[in-house]
């Protein structure tokens, strides 16, 4: 029985009732006698590897049962579970025949994290450059900002290899609880958390963790709201990075839904039952403060872009600071 599909359809509902699902199935007639992954290598113009995997994850379906048996031969009417973009007019901000670069949303992932995810910058990233195309690093949901894309497999290659490399540069823009007037740096090592039964954060300081290196630079103090506007530079790329080191410091950034927070909040959060004038109350802001501001690399020329969103006029996110409740310990 199709049980992936029937839970698919029932977590891609919206509020008005209508179905939002970038996963679409659909029926197709496989004319001839073939190995079910080269009918899905011919069809979605795939590599056997590719293929392979979509049969691996039950998305092949004969007689509304999944087929895993991806060297078997198949005929007949099959149905395919399969992404299809749907773009809502997210156009690059800038772009050369290799890559793209977004303005990403707060609030909008990157990926589709389930099946039944209504709209992720994958649609736009696929409607552009086609189903080769992909995002070649990380940004957290909430965090808004420069995101990188290639729109082929060399480049894609090219440009993760050029972030594990640590040869394209990023620098982000935070709005953080407190006063920072000095410059200063974090090299606090960073260990994944692996029992959340204590704490809901992802990572933590420890010294048995990975090496990580932020700069910080702060830019503006708003007296009223009680809050500073810093300049972030990461060395390195671990999880959660930035928030991590600025909670450390005892500033965490305004509207972090886990770092600052209570165990109860975060769960609630994470639970998605927090309501919007708790966040705004126990995190400080509306959404996570934290905006992906530029990227700096070479490919074939030097390139260096900047985001084009005011992010440091976006104070009206900001809670005021009489009303938040933090829990910096």
């Amino acid at each position: 029985m199709d049980i992936f599909w029937t839970l698919f359809k029932k977590r891609s509902i919206n509020k008005k009732g209508e179905a939002e699902m970038p996963f679409v199935k659909e029926k197709f007639t496989v004319a001839e006698k073939m190995p079910a992954f080269v009918f899905i290598m011919r069809t979605f113009n795939m590599s056997q590897g590719q293929a392979q995997r979509v049969i691996s994850k039950g998305r092949l379906l004969i007689g509304k049962n999944s087929f895993f048996r991806s060297g078997e031969h198949i005929e007949g009417e099959v149905e395919v579970v399969y992404f299809k973009p749907t773009s809502q007019g997210n156009l690059p901000l800038f772009h050369t025949k290799d890559f793209m670069v977004f303005e990403k949303y707060s609030g909008v992932l990157v990926h589709p994290n389930t099946m039944a995810t209504p709209y992720s910058l994958l649609d736009e990233i696929r409607t552009i450059a086609g189903d080769d195309a992909n995002a070649v690093h990380r940004i957290d949901m909430e965090t808004s900002g420069l995101l990188l894309a290639s729109k082929h497999k060399h480049s894609e290659s090219f440009l993760k290899s050029a972030f594990e490399a640590r040869n394209i540069q990023k620098s982000y823009l935070a709005w953080v609880d407190g006063k920072l007037t000095e410059p200063f740096s974090s090299k606090e090592r960073i260990k994944v958390n692996n029992d959340y039964s204590q704490s809901k954060h992802k990572v933590f300081i420890s010294e048995e963790g990975k090496a990580s290196h932020t700069d910080f630079i702060p830019l503006e103090y708003d007296e009223t709201l009680d809050a500073t506007l810093v300049a972030c530079y990461p060395h390195t790329g671990r999880t959660h990075q930035i928030r991590v080191h600025l909670f450390h410091v005892k500033h965490p950034i305004l509207g972090d839904p886990l770092y600052g927070t209570t165990f109860k909040t975060a769960n609630d959060y994470l639970e998605e039952i927090l309501s919007p004038e708790d966040r705004m109350k126990e995190t400080g802001a509306s959404r996570l403060m934290l905006h992906a501001h530029s990227l700096t690399f070479n490919m074939g020329a030097k390139f260096h872009i900047e985001s084009k969103s005011d992010f440091a006029q976006m104070k009206d996110l900001i809670c005021k600071k009489e009303r938040r409740v933090f829990n910096t310990k």
